[in-house]
This record gives structure tokens, sequence and C-alpha cells, in this order.
């Protein structure tokens, strides 16, 4: 495949900019003008063109992308262009990003400045700098001939860096990357306006409805809201747990309220709208998640259909996650919230949307990593599982578990694989308004770790692994020939990107306990055997769903992915058969997950709530 790298110079000023709006509104602007274009094809030297949008075009499709893979430094920029404004579309993307972030994490940096600074392949220049706010014709001939000469240099490093990164890129992954940015460079699904217009319309009233049901006049709810104790009362009664922190000054545990304590701000993001309605009154934010989630989808569908914007391995396990301000991986799926923006998304007409869900893919690979052999038996055998538990718990038959008792059980195979310990259960079993005392939390986490002793084990494996890691030893974990620990390359796994735990290393935390932490994305993160656990057990259920989702793309067009499910659109007539074969997909095990059990659910509809 003929590699073909390009890089787009386009126009911006103070407030249109990439820093400002989103790529979707950027490139969909009656603003947006290509200012000139470099390309690269294979190893040869960058060419510079500038023109008008059609005479660039006449020009661009001398080169074979139809047979070409093209290369580019957040692809999701230049692909989109190319796609969009030049109804273009390369067989293969690589994005020299994405590829990046995989391999380094935050131990380099994503721009192409650092990139290039690191392998030491050349320096990217600042012409960038003195184009804010001209347009092509706004340009002296000179200043467009150094424009011009930035752009080749930003194209040769491009290359230079997608020909060091290829070297040991698994071809798998490459293939993930091109699917990811093709949702949103190649969009298929629409947005029903009446739809979002009419919901939007709902949360704003049911918005003033509810303040004022916290108090009869705007200035009492503000008092009521502002007030801790208050605040925390209106909580409670929508059954979420007031978070709490460690006060510095009393060294007691408080409410965290504030403007910065992140288990507030996270709040923004609850599932329900009264919650997220309290808490950005709380915040002083003029509008919930929700509502401005709406007005953008209403915004896009006065554009064009829906791109779909993923990061590719946007966290530290792998899995992808939003972008472009458009969070498609945290929709409601439950609650009377559920369903209003999911149902405003739809497949082309003729079509339908199949979206199919792993069940319990990971408490599946944990029991299998761990050698629970009796756990994978009953998932295999299509047991019910959380009456299994149940019933050791409640220390009778399975046959004579209620629900509430199974939805106990329920929750501790689903939630308790890894380490989480009594006081927490307590407290996550409260805010799903389960009322129990510490003791019985405590025999109910006993009772888990007791009834499936080899998944603790894991976590004492992931303990070694740690202590490996930090001293550049090696070290075994879980299941044979799955996973393995170099102290120097990190954590080895079957997608062929060691997982690494950047600068990790031994310290001593504010209680005086010594511990293991590592520099994350968000800052300096504790890491223990448990929580290892979680990250290897996520990263191998994205290794699968990433295998899974390519095989569905080989029949059907792939639309989304959402944590542990593929969405995908197929033809009205064929959708029985393209869900079988969807199905078919998501219960396929690649070679090293051998014994591995797995099933899924799936649903088809002419909306994606439908499904």
């Amino acid at each position: 495949m003929k590699l073909i790298t390009l890089d787009f110079e386009t126009y911006y000023d103070q407030e249109y900019s990439l820093t400002k709006i989103t790529t979707e509104e950027y490139v969909r602007s009656s603003l947006f003008e290509v200012i000139g274009v470099s390309v690269q094809v294979a190893d040869g030297k960058p060419v510079w063109f500038e023109g008008t949008h059609a005479q660039i075009k006449n020009w661009l499709q001398q080169f074979p992308w139809a047979d070409g893979m093209l290369v580019a430094h957040n692809a999701l920029f230049d692909a989109t262009i190319l796609s969009w404004i030049f109804d273009i579309h390369p067989k293969a993307i690589a994005d020299t990003l994405s590829m990046a972030r995989a391999k380094h994490g935050v131990e380099v940096g994503g721009s192409l400045a650092k990139l290039v600074e690191f392998y030491e392949i050349g320096a990217k220049g600042t012409e960038v700098i003195n184009a804010k706010g001209k347009r092509r014709v706004d340009f002296e001939k000179e200043e467009l001939a150094r424009y011009g000469e930035y752009c080749c240099n930003d194209t040769a490093l491009t290359y230079k860096l997608f020909d060091i990164l290829i070297e040991t890129f698994p071809k798998t992954e490459m293939r993930l990357i091109d699917q990811t940015i093709k949702m949103f460079t190649e969009p298929v699904l629409e947005l029903d306006a009446f739809l979002l217009e009419q919901h939007l319309s709902d949360i704003k009233a049911r918005k003033e409805e509810l303040l004022a049901k916290v108090a009869g006049d705007p200035e009492e709810a503000k008092k009521n809201i502002m007030s801790n104790p208050k605040f925390a009362q209106l909580l409670t009664e929508f059954g979420v747990e007031p978070p709490m922190k460690v006060s510095p000054t009393t060294n007691k545990l408080t409410f965290a309220f504030a403007k910065t304590d992140e288990g507030l701000k996270a709040l923004l993001d609850h599932p329900s709208i009264d919650v997220q309605t309290l808490v950005a009154a709380r915040l002083g934010v003029k509008s919930t998640l929700e509502e401005t989630r709406t007005t953008r989808f209403l915004d896009i569908a006065q554009r064009g259909k829906l791109p779909i914007p993923l990061k590719y391995y946007a966290a530290h396990t792998s899995r992808w996650g939003g972008t472009d301000k458009i969070n498609l991986q945290n929709l409601p799926s439950r609650g009377a919230d559920a369903g209003k923006l999911k149902q405003a998304i739809r497949p082309p007409e003729g079509y339908v949307i199949i979206d199919s869900d792993s069940s319990q893919i990971e408490a599946r690979m944990l029991a299998w990593m761990a050698g629970q052999d009796d756990l994978v038996e009953a998932f295999r055998k299509g047991e019910d599982v959380y009456k299994i538990m149940a019933s050791a718990i409640y220390r009778k038959p399975a046959e004579d578990i209620n629900a509430g008792e199974r939805f106990v059980g329920k929750t501790v195979v689903l939630g308790a694989g890894y380490g989480l310990g009594a006081k927490k259960f307590q407290m996550f079993m409260k805010a799903a308004k389960v009322e129990m005392s510490q003791d019985e939390a405590a025999h109910i986490i006993d009772t888990y770790r007791n009834t499936y002793p080899a998944i603790p084990n894991l976590w004492a494996q992931g303990d070694g692994c740690l202590r490996a890691l930090v001293d550049n030893q090696s070290a075994s974990y879980g299941k044979e020939g799955v996973v393995s620990i170099n102290g120097f390359l990190g954590v080895l796994t079957p997608n062929g990107i060691p997982l690494r735990y950047h600068e990790i290393r031994r310290a001593r935390n504010a209680k005086g306990q010594d511990e293991i932490i590592y520099t994350s994305r968000t800052g300096i993160t504790g890491i223990w055997g448990g929580k290892f656990t979680e990250n290897l057990i996520q990263h191998l259920a994205r290794c699968i769903i990433g295998e899974q989702l390519l095989r569905v793309a080989k029949r059907y067009r792939v639309v989304l992915t959402v944590h542990d499910a593929i969405a995908c659109v197929a033809r009205e007539e064929e959708a029985q058969e393209a869900r079988r074969y969807v199905e078919e997909c998501m219960r396929w095990t690649p070679v090293w997950a051998e014994g591995l059990p797995l099933n899924c659910e799936s649903g088809v509809g002419k909306n994606y709530g439908e499904c």
C-alpha cells in the first residue's frame, strides 16, 4: 500500500480555532479555508500546493488514494478535511498521534514538536503563529513560500516519525486506528432534530421545576443548595452518597463540596438529570451536561451527519475515550433519563442499528485469568452466577434466592473483583438504596473472597508484579502465556503494545505507609495489586473487543464502540442475519484466550435507543 503523508494548513483566528470549537464545527464552518497543503509520497520529497479549494482538490486527485494509506499527525483533522471538503477517501488511515499515545502514554507528550525532539529527527517550525487571522489572499508571496516550507517540514517529520513507530507497531492496532478515525471522517448516523428540540425544552422546564421544589423562591433555593448539610440531604434524597474528603485543617472527614473537589465535579456527569441540575447549581454552572450535550447535538444536526469522535488509546488500559466535546461513552443507559439522546441517533434510511454488548466480560476474564475454574465453568454453562453468589452469602439454595438477594450477588460479582473493601461496598450499596450494616457488608465481601480464593490470589500476584516493575525484574501473572512482566519493557500483553507504568517507584504516603506510585495522565497515581488487576483485566477485555470489532467490520459498517459494546449498521432486509453474525463475532475468542467463555446481548432498532 502506497504511503501518502499529508498536512493541511488552514485559516484560524482568535475565536475561530480548534482551541475554542470542535473539529466538526471548525471544518463545517463557513469560515473554513484551506490555505495550502503539502504531500509526500513514500519517502520522496514533500511538495506544497496552494490555491482555491477547487484547485487544491484537482491537485490532490493525482495521488493514488484508492490504494493508499494516508499518514498524518492528528489524522482526525487532516482526514476529515480530505473527506468532507475534497471528497477524497483513502483506503486506510494512519495517525502518528494515536500511535504515539499507545507507545509512550505520558512519557513524551503527543505534540509533533515533542515527539520529533524525543526521537531527534528534526525540529518543528513556528511559522503557523504568523498565519493567525490571515486568509490565503492576505499572504505576501514570500510569506506564503515560508508557510509552504514550514508545512513541508511538518510532513517530512510526520513521515520520519511514522517510519520509526511502525517498526514495532502491531498490524491489528493499525487497523483499529483506521476504523476509529473513519467513524468520524466517514459519518453515516443521523440526528433527529425535532426530538432533540423537544428534549431540550423538557430539560429546561424540569430544571426550573426542580429548583422551585428545593425552596419557594430562587434566593431560598440558593441558600439550601449552598448549605453543606442541606445539599448533602438533597443528594441523599436522590440516592447519591455525598462525596467526602479528609479536611486538611481538622484531619477529619468532611463533605467534598468545593468547586475544585473531583468527587463533586464527577456528579456533573451523573446519569440523573436532577442530580446534574443540583450539582450545576451548587457549582454555579449555567447548563447541565444533558442540556449542553443536547444543544451540541442540535447544532450538529443543522450541519450534517453525526461524526463519532473517539480517541484511540485514551485510557491507560488502552480503552477508547470521548473527544471533540462529545463523549458518547457516557450517554445514560438506565433510569428515567435514559434513551432521549440515544433515540435521536438514527441510521440512514433503509438501515437499522445493531448494538451488541459483551456480557460480563470483565467478570469472566477475571475468573479465567485467576484460574477460578468453578466460576469459569458456571459462566460457560450459562448458570446464574449472581444467584450462586447470593446462595453463598445468604446460606440457602440458589432456587430460593429472591430478586433483592440476587441484586446483592450481582453487585458483588461485578464490583468486588478488584479488592473492594467492606466499607466502600456498604457505601456503594447505600447509593443503590440497599441499606446494610458494616458487619453485613464485611460478611458479604469475606464470603466472595472465600468462595473464589483464586481471585484474591491474583491480586497478590499483582503486588508481586508491581515490585518487579519497580526493581526492573521479571514476574508471572495469572493464566500462563497471556501476560508477562518485564521490568525494562513493562507489562507485555496480547495486543503487542506493552502496558507501562511511567516512573513507577516506591513512596511513603501521608500516613507514613509504604506504597507504589507512578506518573499517569492525571498526575501521581497510587497502584496496588487489586488496581493492577483491574488495569490488566480491562486491557485484556479491550484487546478482545478490538479484535471482535475488526471481525464485525469485515461485513458491516461499524459506527460506534462504547466500553464493551460494538454498534454497526445493516440494511433492514438483512437485519436478522447481520445480528446473528455480530453475535457470532462477539462470542469469538482469540487463540491466546482459549477456554474463556464469552457471551453477548444484542438489539436491533431504527434508532440507537431501541437497541
